[in-house]
């Protein structure tokens, strides 16, 4: 199946046999060596999250960026293109936590700076973040690698098809309906792509399975000076060593 077309015609796709269960338990060691502290580090009872990933685990890419990701990218994207975020979220077997029906709006910089179009800043985590244009947020596409296979019993995301369709959408609005919702299981080694525009949520954990995601973004846009990408990540042909 094209999941480019499927992508763009969804907002959302699922495929398998993305990373053996070698490279899965190599992608795990090099989280769990890594040193966790300072504020890209959240812990709690019901999420465990690692922000600006590549950053905090430089032995990562060398794993992740594999030939089938980079096969996969080079599909996805015609020309130039680059990492913009990176998130490791683990949700424990016993996480009572739940995210409601949302688009990602947000993106991530180094320091707040007034530019036209750029608008509802935030500061969490010492992290700035701002919403950009419309264009830049239709033309990124989220790689979600799954670490544990996951289904609807341990958060799997739920979308609704072709939302993404819409532009920003109000949620309170009547511009969709949760009976349209799709759940996307997706297999251990496999990845769901989806465009941050498709409105999507995760339930709470049921089974006792863990559900461990890499969360990656890509886009070709640079924003307007003097804003830039925070964790602006350019993948060399020679990343995997």
């Amino acid at each position: 199946m094209n999941h480019k077309l499927e992508l763009e015609a969804n907002g959302y796709a699922v495929l398998s046999g993305l990373y053996t269960n070698k490279e899965i338990a190599q992608i795990i060691a090099c989280i769990t060596q890594a040193e966790q502290h300072g504020n890209s580090f959240m812990k709690t009872k019901d999420l465990f999250a690692i922000r600006q990933l590549i950053t905090n685990v430089p032995q990562l890419p060398s794993v992740l960026f594999n030939e089938q990701l980079m096969a996969l990218l080079a599909h996805l994207f015609e020309g130039d293109y680059f990492l913009t975020k990176a998130i490791y979220f683990d949700k424990p077997s016993d996480s009572n936590w739940f995210v409601a029906y949302h688009q990602d709006l947000s993106i991530s910089v180094p320091q707040k700076t007034v530019v036209e179009n750029y608008t509802n800043w935030t500061f969490k985590k010492g992290q700035y973040g701002v919403q950009p244009p419309v264009e830049i947020l239709e033309d990124t596409v989220t790689i979600r690698i799954h670490l544990d296979q996951t289904d609807m019993h341990n958060g799997a995301l739920k979308v609704i098809p072709k939302s993404h369709l819409k532009g920003i959408i109000r949620t309170a609005t009547n511009d969709w309906h949760i009976a349209n919702e799709v759940i996307c299981e997706v297999e251990q080694g496999g990845a769901m792509l989806m465009k941050p525009l498709t409105l999507h949520a995760s339930n709470r954990t049921t089974n006792g399975k863990k559900r461990r995601v890499i969360h990656l973004e890509f886009n070709t846009h640079y924003l307007a000076k003097p804003l830039a990408w925070l964790e602006y990540y350019k993948i060399a042909a020679d990343t995997r060593v």
